[in-house]
């Protein structure tokens, strides 16, 4: 079975743009009534929800949301493509490094969505007691699925096919089932980034040097020192610090310093992509087809 000539096709791009839309409508009335938080339905929908781990690099995420941030700020006349990013999922009740991450993103949240200078721009959402309930409104409502684990620590789930069967794009690292789904999509219709399991390997046994990588990438190192001297918790300074050391002085187990520059590149390309709306939604359909032809 071929999806080239039935799937690709101007109507039916529209008529997945279209319901893509109304299903961003309808997240965004959520969210708007919930976390009193407005969002522009038209932004892309930049969507990381799972348990919240380390492995899983929620982390890494937050800070190329403060790198785009920071670049917003420096040329916030710019022509910025709008996004909106959405996280959700729970810690385990003992697992104090997973609740920071989930405290950081409700701050970092708090500073963005009231700097009058940002806007429609860029706006921060943490989605609280996550539930299949909550996922049957966000997962069609998502443009790009956030699929960032350090290669080799993920089992291959089935959050990606989710989201690839309602229409998002993934980014990702060659990890979990994201190995499947490059194989079935092809290279094209998916934004792969990152070391792979055998480089991290290598890393580790060469000495994994964090610092390094703080030292020598201006944009990691800014947005290092502002979560650690409280940029985004004004009235509690050093809430972050010990978050920061475990980066730079303390191993970055998960690789997120050594990955950084990688997954902001790749999210520059994301940008990119989504201002050709027709290819993105191209490109969406191709996924969906081909992945789902995959699966069934």
């Amino acid at each position: 079975m071929s999806c080239n000539n039935t799937v690709i096709s101007q109507w039916f791009n529209h008529a997945v743009h279209q319901a893509k839309l109304e299903n961003k409508k309808r997240l965004a009335e959520y969210i708007a009534q919930q976390l009193n938080v407005v969002v522009n339905p038209k932004a892309l929908f930049d969507v990381q929800i799972k348990r919240i781990h380390e492995y899983k690099r929620q982390l890494m995420n937050v800070l190329h949301v403060i790198t785009r941030y920071n670049r917003i700020k420096a040329d916030p006349d710019a022509k910025w493509v709008p996004r909106v990013n959405i996280f959700g999922g729970k810690a385990a009740s003992a697992y104090y490094m997973a609740k920071h991450i989930i405290h950081l993103i409700n701050d970092v949240a708090k500073v963005i969505n009231n700097d009058p200078q940002i806007g429609d721009k860029l706006k921060v959402v943490f989605i609280p007691n996550y539930s299949v309930s909550l996922a049957q409104l966000i997962i069609p409502a998502a443009d790009l699925s956030e699929q960032i684990s350090l290669a080799g620590t993920e089992a291959s789930g089935t959050s990606n096919m989710k989201f690839a069967l309602n229409g998002a794009l993934t980014i990702g690292t060659l990890d979990g089932a994201n190995v499947e789904m490059l194989d079935h999509v092809g290279a094209d219709n998916i934004f792969i980034f990152g070391n792979t399991a055998e480089e991290v390997e290598e890393l580790r046994r060469q000495g994994y040097k964090p610092r390094e990588y703080y030292e020598k990438d201006e944009e990691l190192h800014q947005v290092l020192t502002q979560i650690g001297s409280g940029v985004f918790s004004p009235e509690d300074p050093g809430r972050y610090r010990d978050l920061v050391d475990s980066l730079i002085n303390f191993g970055d187990h998960y690789q997120v310093l050594a990955d950084y520059r990688s997954y902001v590149d790749c999210q520059d390309k994301v940008d990119e992509l989504y201002e050709l709306q027709e290819e993105w939604t191209g490109k969406s359909d191709a996924e969906h087809c081909q992945y789902g032809l995959l699966l069934f």
